[in-house]
């Protein structure tokens, strides 16, 4: 116990010291610049910066990175709710209902909202981190194969809630979304997959190309083809960012639920925000006395993915200083800054490092309130972006679209794949096929795939290693729960009407 509080005191200096603080605030303005240029996010950032800190104080260098890392994803909400163009891959979740709410003329109340479930997703879960951190990381070693395959069958459950209407048309825009996911090298086998004998596409399609094609290029197509409709005026008006009692009330239930579920999904090594993104927003529309408002503006729609995504990078940071082990593609990024600069994460850095260890989750306090004071005062200059005349705003979403999506590969094989998912998303739009089942299959289809042909692997062929693990068979039944739960509900539901 005295050791661990000793531990915390020289956390404390480094985080509250003069050039700790400076460090933390420059960290995370520019990863909420950065997260705002759909394309770029967290992983480039981090990896830009690796250089430009050789030979400064490790704690210092380290505390700055994450604040890049979790002040990108505060950022990337930005793009989501004003263009419909996700600045990261975590907040694709936000623009569900983020857009939305901008085209009613309540995009202040959209950024605002966004800002503040950010800001107490990341507060409650750097709490959390400080509490559990050590004791979680034997919690997410063993989550096996078999555990990851029934948690990723349990986000999969979700596609009929993600369904605007039609549950075949989101089933079928989920199978092309994981056929899409089976393109490329395959894993275990080294063959390649529906490559057609492209070299572009041996390692597979970018999500991001995904996300901008069939969020930003379809809308932009979208925005075009209906030009002539009166969307302009109500898009124009940024409205009051004021918050009323009942908008507080109806986000403090999401926030604090998704606050938790973020930052627990987060610690799982693979999962981070994006999937827990989702994940918070299928669960909150399934919670929900009035599912039917997700997808049109709805206020638990927005606060649930911006609590969760945010809560979800600070879990990252779990499996990353206790074990070593990235929980991320940011977080992979993040090791090896950590091994430049003469670190090395895991079981022992809490005892031998404590200012780097306590040093980086103190910051976090810092780095929250931080990104709440530069994003709050700030929302009515962000919001005018909506009083751009049209054809210079697709303009511009087509711009940052095409730099976001060659920045990732230099390849210009990915901007003909960028336009032809634009396209596709475009039709999708016209003829009521949902993109998010798309989006949320290809995101799970690969680790779903992988974690089922590991856990053949391990048990020889058989099936009953997913009921032989704990953890598998309560995510199964919690799985089985989830598909069960829609249709009791409308039994019970006509069986009252029948009653009344």
């Amino acid at each position: 116990m005295g050791h661990a509080i000793d531990g915390m005191l020289s956390g404390l200096q480094v985080a509250f010291s003069i050039e700790g603080i400076l460090f933390v605030f420059l960290g995370v303005f520019l990863g909420t610049f950065i997260g705002m240029l759909p394309g770029l996010g967290p992983i480039s950032a981090i990896a830009v910066m690796i250089p430009i800190t050789y030979g400064m104080d490790p704690a210092l260098a380290l505390v700055m990175m994450a604040g890049v890392y979790y002040g990108a994803i505060f950022g990337g909400s930005t793009s989501s709710i004003l263009l419909n163009a996700p600045g990261v891959s975590g907040t694709v979740a936000t623009a569900f209902d983020g857009y939305p709410m901008a085209q009613q003329g309540k995009a202040g109340k959209a950024l605002a909202i966004a800002a503040i479930a950010s800001f107490v997703g990341g507060t409650v879960s750097v709490i959390l981190l400080m509490l559990f951190a050590p004791a979680l990381a034997s919690v997410a070693i063993s989550f096996g194969p078999p555990a990851y395959f029934a948690l990723m069958l349990l986000g999969l459950t979700a596609i009929a809630s993600l369904a605007e209407g039609s549950t075949v048309k989101a089933l079928i825009s989920a199978v092309v979304g994981f056929m899409i996911a089976t393109i490329g090298i395959d894993p275990q086998t080294g063959t390649s997959r529906f490559t057609f004998g492209s070299l572009n596409l041996l390692d597979g399609i970018d999500f991001l190309v995904i996300a901008l094609g069939l969020f930003a290029i379809a809308e932009v197509g979208y925005l075009i083809i209906n030009r002539k409709q009166k969307m302009q005026k109500s898009a124009k008006e940024i409205g009051s960012l004021r918050l009323s009692k009942k908008d507080v009330k109806e986000m403090s239930g999401p926030m604090g639920r998704h606050s938790i579920l973020g930052f627990i999904i987060g610690i799982l090594p693979g999962a981070g925000a994006t999937i827990s993104s989702f994940i918070s927003y299928i669960a909150e529309k399934r919670l929900s006395k009035k599912p039917e408002e997700f997808g049109k503006g709805s206020i638990k729609g927005l606060a649930a993915p911006e609590a969760s995504n945010n809560a979800a990078t600070s879990g990252a940071f779990v499996p990353l200083l206790s074990l070593g082990i990235p929980g991320s593609g940011s977080t992979a990024v993040l090791l090896g800054a950590f091994l430049v600069l003469g670190i090395q994460p895991g079981p022992l850095l809490m005892v031998d490092r404590p200012e780097i260890f306590w040093g980086i989750i103190i910051s976090m306090y810092v780095g929250n309130i931080f990104l709440l004071i530069l994003n709050l005062p700030l929302i009515p200059y962000i919001a005018r972006v909506l009083t751009i005349p049209r054809p210079l705003l697709i303009s511009m979403v087509i711009m940052f679209s095409v730099i976001g999506v060659y920045a990732i590969s230099f390849s210009t094989f990915d901007l003909y794949l960028l336009v032809l998912f634009g396209i596709l998303g475009f039709l999708m739009r016209m003829f009521a096929f949902p993109a998010p089942p798309f989006i949320l299959a290809f995101i799970l289809g690969g680790m779903m795939e992988q974690s089922f042909r590991q856990s053949m692997t391990i048990s020889n062929g058989n099936y009953m290693i997913f009921f032989e693990n704990k953890i598998a068979l309560a995510l199964i039944i919690l799985t089985v729960i989830s598909l069960l739960y829609p249709m009791i509900k409308n039994i019970l539901k006509r069986r009252k009407e029948r009653e009344a």
